[in-house]
C-alpha cells in the first residue's frame, strides 16, 4: 500500500487499476457526449458527387471566357435542378442549368455563378464575368474522402462527430456504456436535502457536488445512501453497491480521527487497499482501494478538499472507466492574476478560473481556498500548483496546472 504518495504516483496507480466498461450500440442521434467504441474511418466520399455551393447557374467555364460587364455572354437555360435531383442530359456549349445549393453539377458543366451576379429570365441568362473551371463547385470528397480516419476509439462524440457519422450513412454506432458510479456520503453530522437540519448538523453537499462532477464525465450516478460514522454501515453500503456499480466514491471518514472508519469499512468489505493519503493540500486525506476489480475512492468529507483530490488523482481513472482515450486533463501554464498570500509548505493546488481577456493565459484564483470553502469552486475550470516550500505567490507568477 502506498502511504502519503505524491499525487502523480497516486494518479498513475489508480489509472493502472481502472478498467473500461463494456460497449453497446446506440442510435447515432443519441451519441452526443458518448465515448466512441471504434475507429471511425470514412467508407464513402462526402459529398458523394460534385455539387453547387450556391443557388445559381451551372455552365461550361470556356463559354464565359469572353464575358465582360459591357459584353455579357448569353446562355440558354435548359432545365432547373432543385437539391436532391439530377440533370436529364449533359450541358452543351452555349447552355446553362439553373440549380440550387447542394444540387449535383450536371455532366458537361464545370463551374457555377451565383444568380445575383446574372440577369436572367425563364429561358436565358446573361453572364458578365468569366469563370474558371471548378469555381463555386464543392468537389466530391471535399468534406471527407473515403478511407480517411475521422475519429479514434475513445474520443468523446461532439456535434461535429455525430453529424459526420450521420453523413456517412450510419444509423447506429458502437460506444462505451455509461458507467454507473456508486456514491456514499458518511458522517453523523449530515442532513439530506429537504430534511430539517438539527443543531450541529450540516447539509450533505458532497452528494450534489460529485453527482455533478461524475455526470459531466458521462457517468450515471447511483446514490447508495447516507451513513453514520460506523464501519459496519459503510461496509454494507459498499458490498450492496459493488455488484451494481463500476466504481464507488465515498466521502468522509478517511482521516486519522476516532470517527474516521471508512478505511476500516473498506478492508472489512474485502477491499485491497492501494493508497492512504496524498502529499498535497488540500485533499491530503483519502483512502483508495479495489474490490472485485473495481475502484473504491474514499475522499475527505470536506467538499473542496474532496473535489481537489478527486480532480488531481481520481478523475483520470474515472475517464478510463468511461472508455476515454485521453484520460489526463489538459496541462496549462498560466500567470497568476492576483496574489495568493499564504505559504505552502506542501504542494498546494489552487482552484480557480482561466482568463484570456488580456490576450494571454491568466489564472484567477478563487478568493476562498480553504478545505471547507466549497463556494470557491463555483465556476472552477482549472487547478494551478504551488510548489512545496513556496512563500506567498505574487501576481504575475507563472504556475503549471491543468484544466478540468
Amino acid at each position: 500500500m502506498l502511504e502519503m504518495g505524491n499525487w502523480v504516483q497516486v494518479r498513475d496507480l489508480l489509472l493502472e487499476r481502472a478498467r473500461a466498461v463494456e460497449k453497446e450500440w446506440i442510435p447515432v442521434t443519441a451519441s452526443g457526449g458518448r465515448v466512441l467504441g471504434f475507429d471511425l474511418r470514412a467508407e464513402t466520399d462526402v459529398p458523394p458527387f460534385d455539387r453547387s455551393a450556391y443557388d445559381g447557374y451551372a455552365m461550361r467555364a470556356e463559354d464565359t471566357a469572353p464575358a465582360a460587364k459591357e459584353r455579357p455572354v448569353t446562355l440558354r437555360v435548359t432545365e432547373i435542378l432543385p437539391a436532391g435531383s439530377v440533370g436529364t442530359r449533359p450541358v452543351e456549349r452555349g447552355e446553362a442549368v439553373r440549380l440550387m445549393t447542394g444540387a449535383p453539377i450536371p455532366p458537361g458543366a464545370d463551374c457555377v455563378i451565383m444568380y445575383e451576379k446574372t440577369e436572367f429570365d425563364t429561358e436565358r441568362v446573361k453572364i458578365f464575368t468569366s469563370l474558371r473551371p471548378g469555381q463555386n463547385v464543392v468537389r466530391k470528397g471535399e468534406d471527407t474522402a473515403a478511407g480517411t480516419l475521422l475519429a479514434g476509439e475513445g474520443e468523446v462524440t461532439d456535434g461535429g462527430l455525430a453529424g459526420t457519422m450521420a453523413a456517412q450513412g450510419l444509423s447506429r454506432v458502437q460506444v462505451y456504456r455509461r458507467p454507473v458510479i456508486g456514491l456514499i456520503s458518511t458522517g453523523n453530522e449530515l442532513a439530506g436535502e429537504g430534511e430539517n437540519r438539527k443543531a450541529g448538523a450540516i447539509y450533505d453537499a458532497n452528494r450534489a457536488l460529485f453527482t455533478a462532477l461524475l455526470e459531466r464525465e458521462g457517468c450515471r450516478v447511483r446514490f447508495l445512501g447516507r451513513t453514520e460514522d460506523r464501519a459496519e454501515q459503510i461496509r454494507e453500503r459498499i458490498r450492496e453497491g459493488m455488484d451494481a456499480c463500476d466504481a464507488i466514491v465515498t466521502t468522509g471518514g478517511v482521516s486519522a480521527g476516532d470517527w474516521d472508519v471508512t478505511p476500516e469499512a473498506m478492508t472489512s468489505a474485502g477491499a485491497e487497499m492501494l493508497v492512504r493519503g496524498v502529499n498535497m493540500k488540500p485533499g491530503m486525506a483519502c483512502a483508495f482501494g479495489t474490490l472485485k476489480g473495481k475502484l473504491i475512492l474514499g475522499l475527505s468529507g470536506n467538499p473542496a478538499s474532496a473535489m481537489t483530490c478527486f480532480c488531481a488523482c481520481a478523475l483520470p481513472a474515472i475517464r478510463k472507466i468511461c472508455g476515454r482515450r485521453q484520460t489526463l486533463p489538459d496541462p496549462v501554464r498560466a500567470e497568476m492574476k492576483r496574489e495568493f498570500s499564504k505559504k505552502s509548505p506542501t504542494l498546494r493546488f489552487l482552484r480557480g478560473k482561466l482568463d484570456l481577456s488580456a490576450g494571454r493565459v491568466m489564472f484567477d484564483p478563487a478568493p476562498g481556498q480553504g478545505n471547507a470553502v466549497l463556494s470557491g469552486a463555483i465556476g472552477c475550470d482549472s487547478f494551478m500548483m504551488v510548489p512545496a516550500g513556496s512563500g506567498p505567490v505574487p501576481a504575475g507568477t507563472v504556475l503549471d496546472g491543468f484544466r478540468i
